[in-house]
């Protein structure tokens, strides 16, 4: 199957508009971070999460102004959980009480005294998550553990496969879709779970798999062919693999869009990772890691080897005149 027949577009000609566009979401992602805060989920800023059930839905403000009374409302989040139909609220608060014993339990009874207190009709408690602060800051400095390793073993296959200047390439790319996609999730308030931490890291896969694609096609065809610019046979090799990293990529983006409307909220978090992490990883491998490949110093890194590739008619004529030098010592030996 094949989208573009012949494609022939001049990619790496934006680089520096691409480059500019990440630059701006990344430091608006920042700021965004600095003035809102990172939203984090349960499993890093520790609390409890307590699913309700009503008999009658009352108003979302409702159960917010009820909870305000016992909680201050600052750390309190309320929201819709799951089909509406089934008339369940998702409240989480901060942590109270110790961390051990029966006291792990302390929030999810004040949020159910305050329920009851406010009148807001029958309910149930229908299921309840608590994190201590102990654990959610081991739970963070393991998933900044695991993110970081990740980056090092990328940095490393790529150079033992390729060379440096592809592996900074790769490795910047990664980073940039991490940043990229905190960005939005910063952005429209997605909360860091396991469930993104897990969905960050199978991104990264997926990105440094499209980027890996495009650099071995780049090393295939600096083995047959000589070019001094390495800016238009990166450009080549990009388009040639343009039909692939579309379907590749088109596949899962529909997968995971499907994943986000039908999975539920317990998994939207990790299908809007995903989606925003598809659409930049595509995005970076074509304009970053390419793009950090040409700005490398020439002399070194990929610039060198591309004046080093043998053209597939110079390989021949060596090849040829080889083999009548083998011929002539052979005729010599025997009139000998």
């Amino acid at each position: 199957m094949q989208i573009f027949h012949n494609p022939n577009f001049n990619f790496v000609k934006y680089r520096w508009p691409a480059l500019i566009v990440s630059w701006v979401i990344i430091l608006a992602g920042i700021i965004g971070i600095f003035t809102k805060g990172l939203p984090l989920g349960v499993e890093f800023s520790g609390g409890t999460i307590v699913i309700v059930q009503f008999d009658t839905m009352p108003r979302i403000d409702q159960v917010r102004a009820a909870l305000d009374k016992s909680f201050g409302g600052e750390d309190v989040v309320v929201q819709e959980y799951g089909n509406k139909s089934l008339r369940q609220v998702m409240i989480r608060v901060p942590h109270v009480g110790r961390e051990q014993g029966t006291e792990l339990g302390e929030g999810a009874r004040q949020v159910e005294a305050a329920l009851q207190a406010s009148n807001l009709g029958g309910f149930k408690r229908v299921g309840t998550e608590i994190i201590g602060p102990v654990v959610g800051r081991e739970l963070t400095t393991k998933g900044i553990t695991a993110f970081g390793l990740s980056l090092v073993f990328i940095l490393g296959y790529l150079w033992f496969r390729f060379q440096l200047s592809f592996a900074v390439g790769a490795t910047i790319a990664t980073l940039h879709d991490v940043l990229v996609t905190v960005a939005f999730l910063v952005f429209f308030r997605v909360d860091l779970s396991l469930n993104v931490i897990a969905a960050l890291l199978t991104m990264t896969g997926y990105s440094t798999n499209d980027t890996i694609v495009i650099f071995d096609r780049v090393r295939e065809n600096l083995r047959g062919t000589r070019r001094d610019d390495l800016t238009s046979l990166i450009n080549s090799s990009i388009n040639q693999t343009l039909n692939r990293t579309l379907i590749t990529g088109g596949t899962a983006f529909l997968g995971v869009v499907a994943l986000y409307i039908l999975g539920g909220e317990v998994l939207r978090g990790f299908a809007f990772t995903m989606i925003v992490g598809l659409i930049t990883g595509t995005y970076s491998s074509i304009y970053v890691a390419a793009a950090i490949v040409t700005f490398w110093p020439k002399g070194s890194g990929g610039a060198r080897i591309a004046s080093q590739a043998p053209t597939a008619g110079v390989g021949a004529k060596s090849a040829t005149a080889t083999a009548r030098q083998r011929k002539g010592s052979r005729s010599g030996a025997k009139a000998s």
